[in-house]
């Protein structure tokens, strides 16, 4: 079995741009307690008609033709999403239907905000066992959708986006550019983040998160490093879920990536959930802060309490 690796990413980004000064015309906060909570500045905001697929269409079109492949060399979507108005057809069957894949196999995933990471292993595996030749990897949220946009402490975090990823075999003899994922979940603090009743609203106890992912996770993260042969110092690049930077600096500085490229993009783009991370990995990449061959940390946690990540190569 050939290993896997990252051919090439993409994301999009609706147009509209929401400000903490915006936010403060809506609900009672400010700039001032947005930023020295969680560290969000702006975020972008999907309109009306503007659904989940569309955004998810956008990155992987971009993803597509970063790597200059056509829709039809592609046989296995993931879509990464929690925040799909519809049971059926899901996110994936639409998205290759927006795209034109011809005959692929078609699934979401929803673990919320690891839901990348999970679907990132998820398509390695299927490449590694020969069930696909070249997935579509996508993470797409629109939480604008589910933001109960009366409550202070959760729509100030929200955002819109999407992020993609082509995956594919690795050519003989080449080290695998997707490393072996290191999963779980915390099931009896599952409710510690929410996105339920109806309509569906977003709802989260921010204490136990902030608690749970800068004590819990590190080791978990560090473990990861191990099972890819690196050590936290060799990371030239960590992604971390983009839920929070008070969460994000200090559980980058736990883990012990102190030579790595961080990726803040929260700052700009806010929680987009399972869009956050192939959304911040691929601006890193289109910035050139990482260089091809890299190895980068990509590390999801969050809904379920559930967690996942992987060292991959910057394509």
């Amino acid at each position: 079995m050939n290993g896997s690796r990252i051919a090439a990413v993409g994301h999009y980004q609706p147009a509209k741009v929401l400000t903490n000064e915006d936010l403060a015309g809506m609900v009672d906060t400010s700039d001032e307690w947005i930023t020295s909570r969680v560290g969000i500045r702006t975020r972008h905001i999907a309109g009306p008609d503007e659904p989940v697929d569309e955004l998810a269409a956008h990155a992987a079109a971009k993803a597509l033709a970063a790597a200059g492949l056509m829709p039809s060399d592609i046989d296995l979507v993931l879509v990464a999403t929690s925040t799909a108005v519809d049971r059926s057809p899901n996110m994936a069957a639409r998205v290759s239907a927006r795209l034109g894949i011809p005959s692929p196999a078609a699934m979401d995933v929803n673990v919320v905000c690891a839901g990348f990471t999970h679907a990132l292993a998820t398509a390695d595996h299927a490449v590694r066992a020969g069930a696909a030749t070249r997935a579509l990897v996508i993470g797409a949220d629109k939480m604008s959708d589910v933001a109960d946009w009366t409550d202070r402490t959760t729509c100030v975090l929200v955002g819109d986006g999407a992020g993609a990823a082509v995956v594919e075999a690795c050519p003989a003899g080449e080290e695998p550019g997707i490393g072996p994922v290191l999963w779980g979940s915390v099931p009896e603090m599952g409710n510690a983040v929410r996105i339920e009743g109806t309509p569906s609203r977003f709802a989260q106890e921010g204490q136990s998160v902030y608690r749970w992912a800068t004590t819990q996770l590190p080791p978990i993260a560090r473990k990861a490093c191990e099972r890819a042969g690196l050590a936290p110092e060799d990371l030239a690049g960590v992604v971390l879920h983009q839920a929070n930077l008070r969460i994000i600096e200090p559980l980058a500085l736990k883990i012990g990536a102190v030579n790595a490229v961080v990726a803040r993009d929260v700052v700009e783009s806010g929680n987009t959930s399972a869009a956050s991370i192939p959304l911040a990995f691929s601006k890193l990449v289109e910035r050139g802060e990482i260089s091809t061959g890299d190895p980068v940390l990509l590390f999801g946690f969050g809904g379920n309490l559930s967690y996942a990540g992987q060292v991959v190569r910057c394509p």
